[in-house]
């Protein structure tokens, strides 16, 4: 006897419940964001040696750190939000494609911020995975010609994009414009790498 079934597929959850889950994925992301820099305050700035410093060996090793490490309290209150929001929607597409999405962010953005950052300069903070975020979101639902992905990508763009891209002009000192330049490319491309491929149908015997 022969016949067509649809292939299998992983369950995915109910999108009440994978809201619930990106929005506490998200709120715990940002208070620990919030707990560490109260640890480097307290510890007198330990954690900021944590940050990037350009073509120097021994800094590889804090090309992940450095996205969760920040200079100040205003430093991470300005990436709060924009991280909880965009976050939040990538995650709803589920979340171990976002963080394999925010992984391959974080590796690109300070892998690339290590090799062309200006010498002398120390990097860290979550900007440049927001930028990262952003890219995803406006590439992915064209990607996956979703219309839904689509519309949240128009919106982050209205919403988000001015404010966003500003932060990619040379001219603003103090501000690691090649790391978020990276991270908006790392999200685009991970919009492809990591697209949903539509359900294919298998013959079965």
């Amino acid at each position: 006897m022969t016949g067509r079934a649809s292939g299998t597929r992983r369950p995915e959850w109910p999108r009440g419940d994978r809201a619930k889950a990106a929005a506490k994925l998200m709120a715990a992301w940002v208070a620990l964001l919030w707990l560490l820099e109260l640890a480097d305050v307290a510890s007198g700035h330990a954690l900021d040696r944590f940050g990037i410093v350009p073509r120097t060996p021994s800094e590889l090793a804090d090309v992940v750190p450095a996205s969760f490490v920040h200079f100040g309290f205003a430093h991470v209150a300005a990436n709060s939000v924009p991280l909880l929001v965009l976050g939040f929607l990538a995650a709803l597409g589920g979340i171990r494609r976002f963080l394999a999405v925010c992984a391959a962010v974080v590796v690109a953005d300070g892998l690339g911020v290590w090799l062309v950052s200006p010498s002398d300069t120390n990097t860290a903070g979550a900007s440049g995975l927001i930028f990262g975020l952003f890219g995803f979101l406006l590439v992915s639902g064209f990607v996956e010609r979703r219309p839904l992905g689509v519309l949240a990508g128009v919106l982050v763009a209205a919403v988000w994009g001015g404010s966003l891209l500003a932060g990619l002009a040379p001219t603003q000192s103090g501000i690691s414009w090649q790391g978020h330049l990276i991270g908006l490319a790392a999200g685009a491309a991970a919009a492809f790498a990591f697209r949903r491929r539509g359900r294919t149908r298998i013959p079965a015997a």
